[in-house]
């Protein structure tokens, strides 16, 4: 099977949902294939898609899944056996007649390479067939160079290739890169100089980084990114229409409708860090501020400098504890009204089945947000719609560099080709 072939979609049925978590939730995608002719391609990927969403499963289950004839399985089982993107497990006995096998994905089937471009750190991992990360590798600065990245990305690329040698490295489908729409915006906030701001805008970040990578190289905005994700790897696969907020060095989102992502126009579906905290009056007042200048990591680590505390105190486990306890407190106070408001807003614009909510901190800063946003909702008058409920994130810190590997992965393999293409292109 050649990978990166388009794949022929006349005369087939797909269905547009994902499927299940780790809780075992009914699966809400149930890939259908055809057993027309010409199809050969497609109905591969929507085996792979069957077995990537249920985990391992028997030919007779994948039949039934797939809608696909007993036959037409045998054939593209064999078929993917082969090309190592399936392998067996141990036989089911116990039952009448044959023994069934269990077949799933092969880890080592495929890998893609993920990188994270941010505001205050660099994350490149290399992720395998089954979505699980291999290798991590973090770099830290106080201001992104782009010269000093680009190298930086240069190097790591080649020490992947090296580490996978060259049976492996021919397995990699590509690069994704979740970056910022504007690293060089908000460069008051962040003390950018503006030299610097004007050559992150000056920058095609996807072609200089093609420049040195030898796999095809797609490009997201970071939190949107991060929401495929958690869509393909984490709550999404029960949750069908969300609104995804991520909590970095600026809040962002995604937008997740019907089990794909949105991303509109201009890419800024789901840009909860711009949205305004309150009211316009007149044109000499200042401009309201926007949900990122209130509810942003920036916001608490900069408490922390200006008392002398360590900014690192979360990676430690100190943000609740003393004496950064009070600072973090404070900024809860502030966050949570402020994302309650975002999420009131967004319920009356989009029937939401739930707020996702996740961030490049602990799992206990994490629950203490949702706490406080929690307690703010009732703030704020829910007449006339329905409060959907939140939801903490499953991915964490790693979920941008994630989901730009997934982009690789899924424009290769998956059956839904539209699913993150249109975005990446």
């Amino acid at each position: 099977m050649n990978a990166r072939d388009p794949a022929p979609l006349d005369g087939a049925e797909p269905a547009p949902d994902r499927a299940t978590d780790a809780t075992q939730e009914p699966a809400h995608l149930r890939p259908r294939g055809s057993s027309q002719g010409g199809l050969r391609q497609y109905n591969e990927r929507v085996v792979l898609q069957a077995v990537r969403l249920h985990g391992a499963l028997p030919a007779a289950e994948i039949a039934r899944l797939t809608h696909l004839t007993a036959q037409t399985i045998s054939l593209i089982t064999k078929r993917l056996l082969d090309d190592g993107l399936l392998v067996k497990g141990t036989a089911q006995r116990g039952k009448v007649g044959q023994p069934s096998v269990p077949l799933s994905l092969n880890p080592d089937g495929a890998y893609a390479v993920g990188i994270k471009v941010g505001r205050r750190s660099m994350d490149v991992l290399l992720a395998d067939f089954t979505g699980d990360v291999r290798e991590r590798s973090t770099l830290e600065y106080r201001l992104p160079d782009p010269e000093l990245l680009l190298a930086e990305i240069g190097r790591r690329l080649a020490a992947l290739r090296r580490k996978l040698g060259a049976g492996k490295t021919e397995l990699v489908q590509g690069v994704g890169i979740a970056a910022p729409l504007s690293i060089g915006g908000w460069r008051q906030l962040l003390g950018f100089p503006p030299d610097l701001a004007e050559r992150w805008n000056a920058l095609d970040l996807r072609s200089a980084v093609q420049a040195l990578s030898p796999w095809p190289v797609s490009l997201m905005k970071d939190t949107a990114a991060a929401c495929v994700a958690e869509l393909v790897a984490g709550r999404g696969r029960s949750v069908k229409s969300f609104l995804y907020i991520f909590v970095d060095t600026f809040i962002g989102g995604g937008l997740v409708l019907d089990s794909q992502l949105r991303t509109g126009a201009n890419g800024n579906a789901g840009a909860v860090g711009s949205l305004p905290l309150w009211l316009a009056r007149n044109p000499n007042d200042p401009m309201p501020a926007q949900l990122l200048s209130m509810a942003s990591l920036l916001n608490l680590e900069q408490a922390w400098a200006g008392t002398g505390l360590d900014i690192d105190a979360d990676a430690r486990g100190l943000a609740l504890a003393d004496p950064w306890r009070e600072h973090t407190e404070r900024w809860l106070g502030q966050a949570g009204p402020a994302i309650a408001q975002a999420v009131n807003g967004a319920a009356c614009l989009l029937d939401l089945e739930g707020v996702i909510v996740d961030g490049s901190f602990s799992r206990e800063l994490l629950g203490a947000l949702l706490a406080s946003t929690q307690a703010a909702l009732p703030f704020y008058s829910w007449e006339g719609v329905t409060q959907p409920p939140l939801l903490p994130g499953t991915i964490g810190s790693d979920a941008r560099a994630l989901g730009g590997a997934l982009l690789p992965l899924y424009a290769n393999f998956a059956p839904d080709r539209e699913l993150f293409i249109k975005v990446a292109s």
